[in-house]
């Protein structure tokens, strides 16, 4: 039954992010707002779900270790292998406003968890954890981030299509059916995976580093490779960063509201990873055929991605 549950998981998951990505796409054309911008606000929220639910629900039960680990897990596997994977199926490329605003207010908000996690380190405390108040701090800036996207977001008149590709309520029941499959899928292939990596003998550390973080990331994996595939690779992009805006600002600091997050065995070479996660997409704007990312760099961002896991099974194992 484990097995059968990872395979409806990852068909639900095909499927949501096929009708999420279309419904989204008819939104922005509806509207003249670009393709990123709904990548970064509906896409990137509703493929966040799985994590929200997770770490909420970690936090709520005293997991904080759990919550924080999720979202990191998550933030590194968006841009290391989702943007990597999307990257050598077809390049990205970067916007003005991506390079001057996007990927920036990424690095910031992800600085902004180095230092509020890390009170150790900065002698702000004895123990390192994200409390109430950076948690209020974080939240209100994800507020003020998609606000701000979406008031500068402009689309030129050639960029919409003249008639929709699908009525208004057709493409909010698509956004809402797609974001629901996506959501169970995950679910379930989370919960099959599990189980039948427990039947193998792993341990549940090594279950929680890789697959939950993993599985609960598999909605941006499918529905940013479905976007690029039909050629919305600003909808792709907007999705990443997007999600990983979310994963910090808002679930971190809505679950630090609810209860004080430590960071238990979440170290800093995690927190780090993070931040890189950051930065190489920026730096690799400049490389190459600059402002995109191709698929050498999108090579490399998958190996380091595997790299990462490799160290993380060795410390485990």
């Amino acid at each position: 039954m484990d097995v059968i549950y990872i395979i409806i998981g990852l068909a639900l998951v095909l499927v949501g992010a096929h009708i999420l990505t279309e419904g989204a796409a008819a939104v922005a054309e509806k509207f003249r707002i670009s393709e990123f911008v709904i990548g970064l606000t509906i896409v990137a929220v509703g493929t966040s779900m799985p994590e929200f639910v997770v770490s909420s629900a970690a936090a709520v039960q005293g997991s904080s270790d759990m919550a924080i680990g999720n979202v990191v897990g998550s933030n590194i596997f968006n841009v290391f292998l989702i943007l990597g994977l999307c990257a050598v199926v077809s390049p990205l490329p970067f916007t003005r406003n991506n390079i001057r605003f996007d990927i920036p207010l990424t690095f910031l908000a992800s600085v902004m968890l180095f230092v509020a996690a890390l009170d150790v380190m900065f002698g702000l405390g004895e123990v390192n954890c994200i409390g109430r108040v950076e948690g209020v701090v974080m939240f209100l800036c994800y507020i003020a981030v998609v606000i701000w996207s979406i008031r500068s977001s402009k689309q030129d008149e050639q960029e919409v299509a003249a008639e929709p590709r699908m009525k208004m309520w057709i493409a909010l029941l698509a956004i809402v059916g797609g974001l629901a499959a996506l959501v169970i899928g995950s679910r379930l292939f989370v919960d099959g995976a599990s189980a039948v990596a427990r039947a193998l003998g792993v341990s549940d550390a090594l279950i929680a580093i890789t697959l939950v973080a993993c599985g609960t990331s598999l909605p941006e994996l499918a529905s940013s490779l479905v976007s690029v595939a039909k050629g919305q690779k600003g909808m792709a992009l907007g999705n990443v960063l997007g999600s990983n805006l979310f994963n910090i600002l808002f679930i971190l600091g809505g679950c630090s509201m609810i209860t004080p997050l430590t960071l238990g065995d979440i170290d800093i070479v995690d927190i780090s990873m993070v931040v890189l996660s950051a930065v190489i997409p920026f730096i690799f704007a400049f490389t190459f055929k600059g402002r995109q990312l191709d698929r050498k760099e999108g090579v490399a961002m998958v190996a380091i991605y595997v790299g990462y896991v490799a160290w993380l099974i060795s410390k485990v194992v």
